[in-house]
């Protein structure tokens, strides 16, 4: 008999936008000849499953089932691909722990705490041959913490809403006069912000899962953007950047890459598929930690989905051990 599995997507942010893109692809990919697949749509106060016909039908959150005609639809498990909040943040995950229901990403706790970049780095900052650039978190913007980055930190800078994905309200700054416009660019999206000094390097991204039991690192994308930094338009806008998978990494920087990503993996309790981004360090080669996607992208695009075909995967098979690894 087969499994019924629920994929949910939309969200509470901006990201809504890319998780209905990686749906969409999710959808269509998964194997129809081991699962049933619902697609429920998360939006504020709207919880719903659409019928072919677009009839609109409403969750019960008591169980989180849904009910056709005379048919009450229970899940055996969530296929997760709702980025930013509430998919990413650990509120989804807290939910579905509530009543009992297994999903493919990382639980309330550690989905919490890799949301939120600076906490991140405070758990895996032991890790050894992982470097992290020296940062400050902010919890408001204020004249005392712009004077606060300027004793403590030197240009250039980048600045991040600390619990933001897809690089929104993110900015580069090289001067001290640029910096109270990017502080408020970035506290327009979250109210924490993290500041942290520019590391020059060679950028890259790499997946990594665990399926039949085991953690498996895949190749790292190599990410050549025309912009500055990778932001939102380097990641989703066409022809902006070169994405070149794998990456082009010498044999020891590769071999010391895949020893520090399982410890990333470990170190944060990780489950199902995640991608961390890093810099080398152009001139000491040393591995920059830049931050955890614990719900990657699965446009047809997407890195992870490069990153899988690149190893001889069928992204279909990859799908089939994230949802297997679940129960």
């Amino acid at each position: 008999m087969k499994r019924k599995i629920a994929l949910v997507t939309g969200g509470y942010t901006g990201e809504s936008v890319i998780s209905l893109k990686s749906a969409a692809v999710v959808e269509k990919t998964i194997d129809r000849d081991l699962y049933d697949v619902y697609k429920i749509l998360i939006y504020r106060g709207d919880w719903h499953f659409l019928t072919v016909s677009g009839e609109k039908i409403p969750v019960d959150l008591n169980d989180f089932s849904i009910t056709i005609g005379d048919d009450k639809i229970t899940f055996d498990g969530v296929f997760n691909i709702l980025h930013g909040s509430p998919g990413e943040d650990g509120k989804l995950a807290g939910y579905f722990d509530m009543i009992g229901i297994p999903y493919t990403t990382c639980d309330q706790l550690s989905s919490a705490i890799t949301m939120n970049k600076g906490y991140t780095k405070a758990v895996i900052d032991d890790i050894e041959e992982l470097h992290i650039a020296k940062s400050i978190q902010l919890f408001e913007n204020s004249a005392a913490n712009l004077k606060l980055v300027e004793d403590g930190l030197t240009l250039p800078l980048f600045i991040k809403p600390n619990n933001g994905g897809s690089s929104i309200g993110m900015s580069k700054v090289k001067t001290w006069g640029e910096l109270p416009e990017a502080l408020e660019k970035a506290f327009a999206e979250d109210s924490q912000v993290l500041v942290e000094e520019f590391v020059s390097g060679r950028e890259f991204s790499i997946g990594c899962y665990r399926g039949k039991g085991e953690i498996t690192v895949l190749p790292a994308t190599e990410i050549v953007s025309s912009k500055e930094f990778f932001d939102y338009e380097s990641k989703y806008v066409a022809g902006v950047t070169e994405e070149i998978t794998p990456g082009r990494q010498s044999e020891e920087e590769v071999t010391r890459v895949n020893r520090i990503i399982p410890q990333i993996y470990t170190k944060l309790n990780c489950k199902g598929a995640i991608r961390v981004d890093y810099f080398l360090q152009h001139e000491t080669g040393k591995f920059y930690f830049i931050e955890v996607n614990t719900v990657p992208g699965q446009t047809e695009t997407s890195l992870i989905s490069q990153q899988v075909k690149a190893i001889g995967m069928d992204v279909r098979d990859f799908y089939t051990q994230l949802i297997e690894e679940m129960f």
